[in-house]
């Protein structure tokens, strides 16, 4: 897997553990905050078991929220209804995570994803 935090801090995005508490849904994994900019990794969210499982879970859930962050500068069009967006955002991460930080031409875009100057159909 990419070294997704150093991908965060390149952005000027810090990363954080944190216990969401009550915040959000139940099974909230991680934020974005655009006001810090920051991603908080749910500690309720991480799974019980060895330390790579734990990475593996935080690695993914930074990568997610990448995807927001790069919406919200501008590198990725807003997706208004919700279910869309989340499901762009992990499939930008799955992405993140399969090509194991080998982008050629730059990081990836998922398919569901435009480029600048493409609209959703």
């Amino acid at each position: 897997m990419p070294d997704v935090r150093a991908l965060a801090a390149a952005y000027g995005v810090r990363v954080e553990l944190a216990d969401l508490g009550d915040w959000g849904p139940a099974d909230l994994v991680a934020e974005y905050d655009a006001d810090g900019p920051v991603i908080r990794v749910n500690l309720r969210a991480l799974p019980h078991g060895s330390s790579c499982d734990v990475r593996d879970a935080i690695d993914r859930a930074v990568a997610h929220e990448i995807y927001h962050h790069r919406e919200a500068i501008g590198e990725f069009p807003h997706i208004t209804e919700r279910g869309a967006r989340e499901a762009a955002a992990d499939a930008f991460a799955e992405e993140l995570v399969r090509s194991g930080g080998a982008f050629a031409g730059g990081l990836p875009r998922p398919a569901a994803v435009p480029r600048h100057g493409s609209s959703l159909t």
